[in-house]
């Protein structure tokens, strides 16, 4: 008696499995969609092929391009199971194909040739970056828009830095870019001289005066200070860039070993004259997209950086530097901390409430500062910089056809329910009315599939492809083995002379234990097989590890619970000669028991 309160309820057991049934059908119709996402022999897609180029002009190193590899398959199943394929061809070209709509292709192709260099360095000189963003009056030695107030320097969208592109009223302005670590750094006001240079409108003219008078040499054209610049010729180069309202890669900016860099912001709205590299992108250890947070007056995205140790001891060293700066004259360009990405400095912060110590930091814009944006900034910082660059001249972009895929599919399919019907015919025929708790239990683990297909689909952007549904079909035969274990527990319980209802107990702790180890079995190398496969062959095993988790779900809630409901009617108690348990079927010899007697004789 006490062995039989510790029996689940089976009814209730099947009550809550159909309640999670309904809840995950809910979901799948709440996100939207009631079809899988298909990968890119089913839907098509793009081949985005890219040829590396070497200073040198020579074949790229094995060790960069398999490294390059590693970094860019990283990037496009970093936000989930998206199923693109990285491979190499020849000695230089790796080819990416991706599968999905325009709008998924066209962030995942900003992804893969992105160099993501990044460098911190200090600011030494800055200004106005782009002629068509000065004011119509006289360039003021400290404040370009200071001669017209109506003037922004930051008038123009920046544009999308690699990671997925936004539409340019999403495009986050590079002048409200902030940096910010354990202490908040808002960015200065005006980037410029010192406060005693910014004039007002007013006196504008009496500033031009002056500044004519000035030693032109010692402080530039409009104003700026190149003391710290011992290098004449980066000098020029400042003075002859003039930055476009999309940004300038200026030349020798993306060299993370020169001195001295001049660099333009995003927008085009400042450029610089940047130090030596203080902190590379290589000892940032982490990047993650932060949400806006209310509760702590975050107005916008923000991409929070996590440093290396000795990184980390660089960064505080750099802020420290730069606040001391800002203290002894807030309006120094010195006090600003420049985040170079690509060779274009995508924030120029000045550090103005003390050094940023612990090792963490994070890069904002405001409310501009936008999910897309930071998400694939966060991205490409996380996965690291290419040692090699792939210039965009020399890439080209195809799309992908479906057709060969889909009749592969249809043959597949084909042979899936040839395969189906033959498992459900041996099921009637040999286990006769009991095995319709086969036939359900298959069209349980189907449905469970199916919406779990659909929702991994919408929020880990899984894709279901040929090898996908490969690893679905094994899992028919999967299924079957986990009742087939039982049943024939259960019927060798009844040969003994056993009645139905305890036999379908002690016949389920008989099964159960081999059913877990099997499934554990297939489980594991599933797992082995999907970390180290890549492509088809890493699908092929996730959808079989996936299938398997589902097996034991049905096992467990459904077939079991359905035969324990179905042992109370008369039609199987009794014994019923269609029922699969009648006392004539189960009395038959096997026919290993034929072939012993057969040798005896």
């Amino acid at each position: 008696m006490a062995s039989n309160r510790n029996v689940p309820n089976p009814v209730r057991t099947l009550v809550v499995l159909f309640a999670v049934l309904g809840l995950l059908t809910g979901v799948m119709f709440l996100q939207g969609t009631s079809t899988p996402k298909l990968g890119l022999d089913l839907a098509g897609g793009t081949t985005v092929t890219m040829t590396a180029q070497t200073e040198s002009g020579k074949n790229a190193p094995a060790e960069q391009m398999d490294q390059a590899i590693k970094i860019i398959r990283d990037r496009v199943n970093g936000s989930g199971l998206t199923d693109a394929e990285v491979t190499k061809q020849g000695d230089n070209v790796i080819v990416v194909s991706v599968p999905g709509d325009e709008n998924d292709q066209k962030q995942i192709i900003d992804l893969v040739g992105t160099t993501a260099q990044l460098q911190f360095r200090q600011v030494l000189v800055t200004g106005v970056g782009s002629t068509a963003l000065a004011p119509t009056a006289e360039p003021t030695a400290a404040d370009p828009t200071a001669a017209d107030p109506t003037v922004s320097p930051t008038r123009s969208p920046a544009v999308t830095p690699p990671g997925p592109s936004a539409e340019p009223s999403a495009k986050p302005s590079g002048n409200n870019r902030a940096l910010s670590g354990s202490l908040v750094a808002e960015p200065t006001a005006s980037p410029g001289s010192s406060p005693s240079k910014t004039p007002s409108p007013e006196k504008s003219d009496d500033k031009k005066d002056d500044a004519e008078s000035a030693d032109e040499d010692a402080a530039g054209d409009a104003g700026e200070d190149f003391s710290k610049v011992d290098d004449k010729k980066v000098v020029a180069l400042y003075k002859a860039t003039n930055c476009g309202p999309n940004g300038t890669k200026v030349p020798g900016a993306d060299d993370a070993n020169a001195k001295y860099v001049v660099s333009c912001e995003t927008d085009g709205s400042y450029k610089y004259i940047l130090g030596p590299t203080r902190v590379h992108g290589t000892e940032v250890d982490q990047a993650s997209a932060q949400p806006p947070n209310s509760q702590t007056g975050q107005n916008g995205w923000e991409v929070a950086l996590q440093f290396k140790k000795k990184g980390a001891e660089q960064f505080g060293q750099l802020t420290k530097e730069a606040d001391q700066a800002y203290q002894s004259n807030p309006y120094s360009p010195e006090a600003q901390i420049a985040i170079v990405l690509d060779g274009q400095v995508m924030s120029a912060p000045s550090i103005n409430q003390g050094a940023i110590l612990g090792g963490t930091a994070s890069i904002s814009g405001g409310s501009d500062f936008n999910q897309e944006y930071s998400e694939g900034l966060a991205q490409v910082l996380k996965y690291g910089a290419l040692p090699l660059k792939f210039p965009e001249d020399k890439r080209t972009v195809e799309s992908i056809s479906s057709s060969l895929g889909a009749d592969q599919l249809r043959g597949g399919l084909i042979a899936g329910g040839i395969g189906l019907i033959l498992v459900v015919l041996y099921c009637f025929l040999y286990y006769r009315a009991l095995g319709l708790v086969a036939v359900l239990s298959l069209g349980i683990a189907a449905a469970i599939t199916y919406l779990s297909v659909v929702i991994l689909g919408e929020n880990l952007g899984f894709r279901l492809s040929l090898p996908h549904i490969i690893g679905l079909i094994v899992s028919i035969g999967i299924t079957a083995d986990s009742f087939i274990i039982y049943f024939e527990r259960l019927r060798d319980e009844l040969k003994l002379g056993r009645s139905l209802r305890p036999s379908v107990e002690s016949s389920w702790t008989r099964a159960r234990r081999t059913i877990i180890v099997a499934d554990s079995v297939t489980f594991l190398a599933a797992l082995v097989l999907y970390f180290l496969a890549v492509g088809g062959i890493r699908g092929f095993a996730f959808a079989m590890g996936l299938t398997t988790l589902i097996d034991l779900v049905v096992v467990f809630f459904f077939t079991k619970p359905l035969v324990a409901v179905l042992a109370r009617r008369k039609f199987f108690a009794t014994g019923h000669k269609w029922s699969g348990l009648d006392s004539i079927q189960l009395s038959k010899p096997t026919p290993h028991f034929r072939a012993t007697k057969h040798q005896e004789a």
